[in-house]
């Protein structure tokens, strides 16, 4: 077996993980709570809800259906050219999961963090039991990451050339604290208020630094090898089936340690999916930093993202938005991402951008092709943004969209 070096890392990055192309494709990876009214403290058996989608056949737009540890369901659309052909696929395939879900007495809830049911794993596939293991030695945070949140995640191409992918993994990053704050929906955790308006993303900062921490930096590529060399292990898969921790190794010293075996190219994309930044190359660029929304909502933060960095002219002015937030070229800050989450959009500066950015997305859509998604847009902001508001403030006023009767509105009644 070749022995694997830290130009090997680098290299498979460097070309897999940001492999360039023409811009233009955009996908949405979008995570519900799965309840049940008749019994709203306890967690909706997988095999439940795997039985009535696998009788209803699979999605008709090709979005991937799977699960997430503590049973948050989540769908995936293929990526599509543009954010209208993403939305599309991704809300025809949501009506005809939700439709036999309903049927059957249950609900999907958009919502960042289970507000009321404790964390309980039901995967127990190896990987997730190496994981719980590796995060049970930092406290608790781990458990309800795995088991309790659920995301909204945009994907959108990695760029035309190396200039190009750096400048838009720059304005990814940028962007990061702004749509943290713009759709903040996890106010509640345990039937309390937690004092975040994202405490879901107040969970993930309580993890691992070194696989959650932003990546960031001018040459995206070298970045994210070197976060990935220093990254510890969270397993070591042995040849009998087993899974070993990780003994506080990074993973550029068990290249040069070699103990218990020498690890191979498996390793590294196994290693590289147990690291969660904000942002995460994986061919594309993977946003991770919003919350899960109910529905009419869940299409604005992928529609604003989407126009956000492939629109020329929505790209510069948030990056003036954003020069006036962070300073001139810079990124964000940890204090920046810790308003984002505590206080959201009420944070004066982060409101402004937020302003900003979703009025430049909202002009961009009609010139991609998808000015319905404009208006949703629009009437988010008016509902939102533009009051200083986001959806974790319904929550905390009373109006809990975990209560609601139907989170999905449209295809699916």
């Amino acid at each position: 077996m070749t022995r694997l070096t830290e130009n090997d890392v680098h290299d498979y990055i460097r070309g897999i993980c940001f492999k360039n192309g023409p811009p233009g494709l955009v996908g949405v990876e979008v995570e519900w709570l799965v309840t049940d009214p008749a019994a709203p403290d306890r967690p909706v058996p997988i095999d439940r809800v795997a039985a009535l989608l696998d009788e209803a056949g699979p999605p008709p737009a090709g979005s991937a259906v799977t699960f997430e540890p503590g049973g948050q369901l989540e769908l995936s659309s293929p990526p599509l050219p543009g954010p209208a052909a993403a939305h599309g696929a991704a809300a025809a395939d949501l009506a005809h999961v939700a439709k036999p879900l309903n049927d059957a007495g249950l609900h999907l809830r958009g919502v960042g963090l289970d507000p009321r049911r404790p964390p309980r794993r039901q995967l127990t596939l190896p990987r997730y039991t190496a994981m719980e293991r590796f995060f049970d030695r930092a406290g608790p945070s781990g458990r309800t990451m795995m088991c309790s949140t659920a995301s909204l995640q945009v994907c959108l191409d990695i760029g035309a050339d190396s200039a190009d992918a750096a400048r838009r993994w720059r304005l990814a990053h940028r962007l990061g604290p702004v749509l943290t704050a713009a759709f903040a929906n996890s106010p509640v955790w345990r039937g309390r208020p937690t004092g975040w308006r994202s405490a879901r993303w107040a969970v993930w900062a309580g993890i691992d630094q070194g696989r959650t921490r932003p990546v960031g930096g001018d040459d995206p590529a070298t970045a994210w090898a070197e976060y990935a060399l220093r990254a510890d292990l969270m397993t070591i898969r042995t040849a009998d089936g087993r899974w070993h921790g990780g003994s506080g190794m990074h993973f550029s010293e068990w290249m040069r340690r070699c103990r218990p075996r020498p690890p191979d190219h498996d390793d590294l994309v196994y290693h590289l999916s147990t690291l969660f930044p904000p942002v995460r190359p994986r061919g594309w660029l993977e946003l991770r930093m919003i919350d899960a929304l109910p529905a009419p909502w869940w299409p604005v933060p992928a529609a604003a993202a989407a126009a956000l960095v492939d629109d020329a002219r929505a790209a510069d002015a948030a990056e003036e938005a954003l020069d006036e937030l962070h300073g001139d070229g810079a990124e964000p800050d940890r204090r920046t991402w810790l308003a984002a989450a505590r206080d959201a959009v009420a944070d004066p500066a982060l409101g402004r951008a937020a302003r900003r950015c979703l009025e430049a997305a909202s002009e961009a859509l009609p010139r991609m092709g998808a000015a319905r998604l404009a208006e949703t847009v629009d009437a988010y902001r008016d509902r939102y943004t533009d009051r200083g508001r986001c959806p974790a403030d319904d929550a905390t006023d009373g109006s809990d969209a975990f209560d609601a009767p139907d989170a999905i509105s449209g295809g699916n009644r």
